[in-house]
């Protein structure tokens, strides 16, 4: 979404989903596009609207994300969770306790293999005078120090559930800005308690998410074409090599195995648009081996192509 609402409240919007197909990201100021690994979900996001900021706690699924800030605010992400599987944010995979930030257009990848429990808080304008670490065109993880994170995550919570109760209408506006000063106090402390760790300069170098953003915008013009490794690296100035390397770092996986199942994905979302055909669908998004391809749709989202293609057109 990506405008950007003044209005303020305190009692926070609960939204459930079991379908992957109906999920949607009710985040302000972030724009997100994903690709799911699986196909039923027991998603839930928690979306509490404060003056100046959003505070934001997402149980996800199993998925790929790519996500741009809007322009005029400041984010900051963190798991809400201790789990053996870490995230890989940017292309780092650390299961430390780890707080991520961008502000004013900063976009950023993830690929979550579990499902995870993780908050963001959205604040606008852009937040400039904290020392808080600067970013640019992408976000950057720092590792901080555990007690500063679990006080940032007692403090969501406990944000959360004091806005769920009842307030007086009178009370909204003191309890909505003290809320936000404790947000902030405790993001303060997460920054302050920053651990010196080398691991994160390759994540927060910003040439190789650009590069990786390169490649990600050229395989995004047309999917339903023959992609060739030597003819992408040769547009982008890269070796197939390094071209391989940046997108198994960023996507967790090999360049083909990925593309085929961003198709699929997209086969799906145009079949339950209502399309004419599997057929034409399939082939379209360069399936041409439509026996191969519908084995694989239907291991990817339990069903044959021509049952979402009825559920599409009885909408």
């Amino acid at each position: 979404m990506s405008n950007i609402e003044d209005a303020p409240g305190l009692a926070p919007k609960i939204f459930r989903f079991s379908d992957v197909d109906e999920f949607r990201s009710s985040i302000r100021g972030l724009n997100v596009e994903f690709t799911p690994f699986v196909r039923r979900i027991a998603a839930e996001q928690v979306i509490l609207r404060l003056p100046g900021c959003d505070v934001n706690v997402t149980r996800a699924f199993p998925r790929v994300v790519d996500a741009q800030l809007v322009a005029d605010c400041t984010a900051v992400g963190f798991a809400m969770d201790d789990l053996e599987v870490p995230i890989r944010f940017n292309g780092a995979q650390r299961d430390r306790a780890v707080i991520v930030i961008g502000s004013n257009g900063a976009a950023y990848n993830t690929i979550e293999e579990v499902q995870r429990q993780i908050a963001s808080i959205v604040f606008h304008p852009e937040v400039k005078d904290r020392g808080w670490p600067e970013t640019q065109s992408s976000f950057k993880i720092f590792e901080t120090s555990m007690p500063a994170l679990l006080r940032l995550r007692k403090v969501v919570r406990e944000v959360v559930a004091a806005a769920a109760g009842p307030i007086e209408a009178a009370e909204v506006p003191l309890k909505g800005a003290a809320m936000k000063e404790s947000l902030f106090g405790a993001v303060d402390d997460v920054f302050a308690n920053l651990v010196a760790a080398r691991w994160t300069r390759r994540p927060n170098d910003g040439r190789q998410f650009r590069v990786f953003q390169d490649i990600r915008a050229l395989l995004s013009e047309d999917l339903s074409q023959p992609i060739y490794s030597e003819e992408i690296a040769r547009k982008l100035g890269l070796s197939v090599r390094t071209l391989h390397d940046v997108v198994r770092r960023y996507r967790g996986m090999s360049l083909h195995r990925y593309l085929r199942l961003r198709r699929l994905w997209l086969v799906r979302q145009r079949l339950l648009a209502g399309a004419d055909s599997v057929k034409a669908v399939a082939l379209a998004f360069g399936f041409w081996h439509l026996s191969d391809f519908s084995r694989s749709y239907r291991d990817q989202f339990g069903e044959a192509p021509s049952q979402t293609l009825d559920r599409g057109r009885g909408r």
